[in-house]
């Protein structure tokens, strides 16, 4: 069983416009939503045992937000080929860069992420599959599971969607996150 998480960069900023793409950082609501989402992973077990992450500064941003809240060890590669171009080849690339893992994260940018993850979820919540097909906002989550042993043996709808997970979508008060339940779906009050 391979798990894979699709974690968009929380927002970023424009504020500078004399920065290039690359280089915006995050903004107030990204550096509150990358921590909340990696809260979540937490209360709900998700452990990455392999992150690829882009190496533009919001996606390193982002993924500093949620390291504090997992455990065990993670393996980290920074790869520019992940922010290259509109629409790098994110299930070449992951072939390519799992490696051991059993449990792999991109960290990345849309619609790339988006992409891969619609065209990989062939089961799951058929609305929480819609909601990623309509939108796939900043700091969403989407972590689907394979049948098999080998990432090469992952191909298209060949995934299950376990779990979509997006900002709004979590409740305000962090305490109301239930520990004990591996999966619950939470929502604002």
């Amino acid at each position: 069983m391979l798990r894979l998480f699709l974690l968009r960069h929380a927002k970023s900023s424009w504020s500078d416009p004399s920065l290039h793409d690359f280089d915006r950082p995050l903004n107030k609501r990204g550096q509150r939503d990358a921590p909340k989402i990696g809260r979540v992973m937490k209360a709900r077990h998700y452990n990455p045992d392999r992150i690829l992450c882009s190496s533009a500064q919001r996606t390193k941003e982002t993924m500093a937000g949620i390291i504090p809240s997992l455990t065990g060890d993670v393996s980290l590669r920074l790869l520019d080929a992940l922010y290259e171009g509109n629409n790098p080849d994110y299930l070449s690339l992951l072939k390519e860069n799992a490696r051991n893992s059993k449990n792999l994260m991109i960290v990345g940018h849309n619609t790339g992420l988006q992409d891969i993850a619609v065209e990989l979820a062939g089961s799951g919540d058929p609305e929480l599959i819609m909601q990623m097909r309509v939108k796939y906002p900043t700091a969403a989550l989407a972590i689907l599971e394979f049948n098999c042993g080998d990432w090469n043996d992952i191909s298209q709808k060949s995934g299950h969607l376990l779990d979509f997970i997006k900002p709004k979508d979590i409740a305000h008060n962090e305490e109301e996150l239930i520990v004990e339940n591996p999966a619950p779906t939470f929502f604002r009050r």
